[in-house]
């Protein structure tokens, strides 16, 4: 006879974990029916966003050029710095060898006078307060003296100075990597959109931004407006010649650019020696703030942090390095948001 066994029954920990897996089970279904099907980004949609990050990049850039800048001025004024101390410790060292002779010389002759005396004394400063001893030192030995503890109170004021710059600089060039990090994350998530895109919108794109760059052989209408000066000429037309060059994060020339690299490069061809950043370069001379009363070869300004920079061309037109995957070429002054013109 067979026997009637009753089922095991689950275990209610086994139940509260079936229960619960079927439940989300459920609410993923349910989340995925209800959920509106993610749409692709459009070709216009991804530029405008890529647009934004180059223009962030080349905020970024401008900060990093800054900390470039700086790092450059403050390692040669180290250089120079380390270089006058050296130079120092040897004028003292022959100050010292001068006055060791005369302490030899005497100890020879058996008698050693106040002067060096007060040179081998461990405390040289109250040796000298002491007026009976300056009493017995000749206007050539207090010279002498004197000139020791000069070139000591110097040197160490000048290594004082040194490590100053030195903490400095090891900031600097943190701040150096931090802002370069920052640049090439906003490329490469503008690179990242631009890999979204098909073949075709990527071709769309090349093409409108080749017929944006025009060539160095194409020239706009620049009218017959006046240059600033002969120089500001001569650094327009240096900035001419290079139509055409790669727009390349913290080059300053002579084959690729950014902004203030061309601006900066352009000038110095002229004799003429600007500071590398767009903000530096907006108080490097007279400010113009009407459209109407630039002239050829003057800075201009846009954005409200004034992170880019050009030249003005003549009848409305800009020549600039526009931002990353653009070449030099020529831009209306009003495709982006002027702030003022500079003369220099």
């Amino acid at each position: 006879m067979a026997s009637h066994r009753r089922p095991k029954q689950p275990s209610r920990a086994r139940v509260t974990v079936l229960t619960t897996a079927a439940a989300a089970a459920v609410a993923i279904s349910s989340q995925a029916a209800n959920a509106a099907p993610s749409e692709k980004p459009s070709k216009d949609e991804v530029k405008a966003k890529v647009d934004k990050l180059y223009e962030e990049a080349e905020h970024a850039t401008e900060e990093y050029n800054g900390a470039k800048e700086k790092q450059g001025k403050l390692q040669k004024e180290i250089s120079t710095i380390q270089d006058n101390v050296a130079r120092g410790q040897e004028d003292l060292n022959e100050l010292r060898d001068s006055m060791g002779l005369a302490a030899a010389a005497q100890y020879r002759t058996g008698s050693i006078d106040s002067s060096v005396q007060l040179f081998l004394s461990s405390d040289p400063d109250d040796y000298l307060d002491k007026a009976s001893t300056l009493d017995q030192l000749s206007a050539q030995q207090v010279e002498s003296l004197k000139k020791v503890q000069e070139k000591q109170r110097e040197l160490a004021q000048q290594r004082a100075e040194a490590a100053e710059k030195l903490k400095d600089l090891s900031s600097t060039r943190a701040e150096l990597g931090k802002k370069k990090q920052q640049v090439q994350a906003k490329l490469a998530e503008a690179q990242k959109l631009l890999n979204t895109l098909t073949a075709a919108e990527k071709a769309a794109l090349a093409a409108a931004e080749e017929r944006a760059s025009r060539s160095s052989a194409e020239r706009v209408d620049l009218g017959n407006t006046a240059p600033a000066s002969g120089r500001a000429m001569a650094a327009f037309q240096a900035a001419q010649s290079k139509i055409g060059s790669p727009y390349v994060y913290g080059a300053s020339g002579p084959s690729s650019f950014d902004c203030s690299g061309l601006t900066s490069w352009a000038f110095a061809q002229a004799g003429v020696s600007i500071p590398r950043t767009s903000q530096a370069q907006a108080s490097a001379g007279t400010r113009i703030y009407s459209q109407s009363q630039l002239k050829v070869g003057d800075l201009v300004l846009f954005y409200g942090d004034l992170h880019h920079i050009g030249f003005y061309a003549g009848n409305g037109q800009i020549l600039h390095a526009p931002r990353t995957g653009t070449v030099v070429r020529y831009e209306s002054i009003n495709n982006m948001p002027f702030q003022f013109g500079v003369r220099i």
